[in-house]
């Protein structure tokens, strides 16, 4: 059974994923448009290769950061989710002599 921390870390990693992949995906985005424009402007020129290079590094940041979300959802959803106290009455308690 995973601690109370490790849930904790795991929603946080969860999160930082979430953020960082939308920034790779927009990053993908950017590169994607910049080799288009650079290749249909001076095809094979060092700025395109760059923009096509920038483009595979985006491409596999974003690629990761996918897999390690999709391992850690996978990871989660074995974990029991936690539920308020249950609302029985206890016995009442009597101090020991």
């Amino acid at each position: 059974m995973a601690s109370k921390t490790d849930r904790v870390m795991s929603l946080r990693a969860v999160r930082q994923l979430r953020r960082i992949r939308a920034f790779y995906t927009a990053g993908v985005l950017l590169w994607t448009a910049s080799t288009a424009w650079s290749g249909w402007q001076s095809p094979g020129s060092r700025q395109m290769w760059v923009s096509a290079l920038l483009l595979a590094v985006f491409t596999g940041l974003l690629l990761t950061a996918s897999l390690w979300l999709q391992r850690l959802r996978a990871a989660g959803s074995d974990t029991p989710a936690h539920h308020a106290a249950s609302r029985r009455t206890t016995a009442p308690r009597h101090a020991h002599a």
